[in-house]
């Protein structure tokens, strides 16, 4: 077992490594920016190392200031979390250069999963169902016009590089493709350095399913169920569930099966979430895999009691996947997850600032991750995330019912959040009754009365 950590991130994420560290007798070293000073990771970390100013390009993102810090403290192995270094196989190789592990996937592998375009083919080749759409990067307007007549309108354009819903357009008909494509291509140079994009036919009103996959240096591969993902807003997640309503025992088994044979061959370890797309006959179509944990893992250690962080620690000790699962994982009950963000809850503007008073609600079944505090500062810098409600119940009608008295019971004043938009969505009976999709958050707002004024 490693001996010092370091961990490469910020806020609850960051306090979560610390924890599951903790549980194993690894020592940690948090690093923060001038902003995160009076930070709960800061604090509960056994050390700590200021690496730079408030912008996460001079401090969170600054690989040299990491790495010298990594040197400073004399660590074993960096943690990075999910967002900022995560999936970034050059950090990974400056790591590897540097003689620390990183916990996560080796270099080759991040970047293959990383180029969306590859690991179509990847899982193609493999035999993961995919969306038919171009065969790699296209490289131009007319090849754009060119395959989206062969796939068919209604068709999506996304960068080959990053995530987030950024660089992505729904084209719906051919006049409209060429300005959509370049405007695609200018987000994602500007967010991503890279202006590559690819193509997939679009599904109307898709479910947004993940598979959760731990995988550990010896070969060994196992899928720990899927978590839906459909209450979205823009592409970013507010609300995660596990396990879905419409994914069968067979079908869980099927597509568990042909995960672990294909990241097998590829070599992949680590944790990490496969992202498919159910259409309205409940097909599953691969669109992308993130070489990381997720913010919504605890919803899959909450049915499945296996604990994701300290295992990704474990298998980069080297640890066998007999000594991290005993037993086969069959999902128990239902677990569900809100994202609370610094938002305004109607108007969706960031709310940064001091907060007043937090107390955040507890009871049979209820875990919240966060690293917020009465008195504490919310960043302007950096993601809105400030807690992750979770509650687990026998069947997903009782988690509903634990949700919504937890959200009643989550006091939290001197910012805006998004507390009250969530308890919305709990109290609305098409959402009560399993019926959604990635477009039930535009569907919910306008039947409310409520428009998604944020660009």
């Amino acid at each position: 077992m490693f001996k010092k950590i370091l961990i490469a991130n910020r806020g609850e994420i960051a306090l979560r490594i610390i924890c599951a560290c903790k549980e194993l007798g690894v020592h940690t070293v948090a690093i923060y920016s001038e902003a995160d000073r009076h930070s709960l990771h800061v604090r509960f970390a056994d050390s700590a190392i200021c690496i730079g100013p408030p912008q996460l390009a001079l401090s969170y993102l600054n690989i040299p200031a990491v790495i010298s810090a990594a040197e400073i403290a004399n660590v074993d192995a960096i943690h990075p979390g999910y967002g900022l270094l995560a999936e970034n196989a050059n950090f990974a190789e400056v790591c590897e250069a540097s003689g620390i592990k990183f916990i996560g996937p080796r270099p080759e592998v991040t970047r293959l999963m990383g180029e969306k375009e590859k690991a179509r083919a990847t899982m193609k080749r493999a035999g993961v169902p995919i969306l038919p759409g171009s065969d790699g990067i296209i490289a131009s307007e007319g090849e754009a016009v060119e395959w989206a007549r062969q796939v068919g309108f209604p068709v999506i354009v996304k960068a080959s590089a990053g995530g987030g819903g950024r660089g992505m357009r729904i084209v719906r008909n051919e006049e409209e493709l060429p300005g959509l494509f370049r405007a695609a291509q200018s987000e994602a140079a500007g967010a991503f350095g890279n202006g590559d994009l690819y193509m997939e036919k679009y599904v109307e009103h898709p479910r947004h399913i993940e598979f959760q996959v731990l995988a550990d240096e010896h070969g060994n591969v196992v899928s720990l169920g899927e978590r839906e993902c459909s209450i979205q807003r823009r592409h970013q997640k507010l609300l995660e569930e596990s396990p879905s309503t419409q994914v069968t025992p067979e079908l869980r088994d099927q597509i568990g099966a042909v995960l672990c044979k294909s990241l097998a061959d590829i070599g992949y370890s680590n944790a990490g979430t496969v992202e498919f797309l159910m259409d309205k006959d409940r097909r599953l179509h691969f669109i992308e895999m993130n070489t990381r944990i997720q913010v919504e893992h605890p919803v899959t250690e909450m049915v499945t009691d296996v604990d994701l962080v300290k295992s990704q620690i474990m298998i980069a000790a080297g640890a066998h996947m007999r000594e991290l699962l005993q037993q086969p994982i069959v999902p128990r009950g239902h677990a569900i997850e809100c994202r609370i963000n610094a938002e305004h809850p109607e108007k969706f503007t960031p709310s940064a600032g001091k907060i007043t008073a937090f107390n955040p609600p507890g009871g049979t079944g209820v875990r919240v991750d966060t690293a917020a505090y009465a008195e504490g500062i919310i960043p302007p810098y950096y993601d809105s995330l400030i807690a992750k409600l979770i509650v687990h119940g026998k069947d997903r009608s009782e988690a509903v019912s634990r949700m919504s008295r937890a959200l009643e019971m989550f006091i939290v004043e001197g910012v805006f959040t998004t507390i009250p938009l969530h308890r919305r969505i709990l109290a609305d009976p098409e959402f009560r009754a399993g019926n959604i999709d990635t477009g039930f958050i535009e569907r919910f707002l306008a039947k409310s009365g409520k428009k998604d004024s944020a660009a």
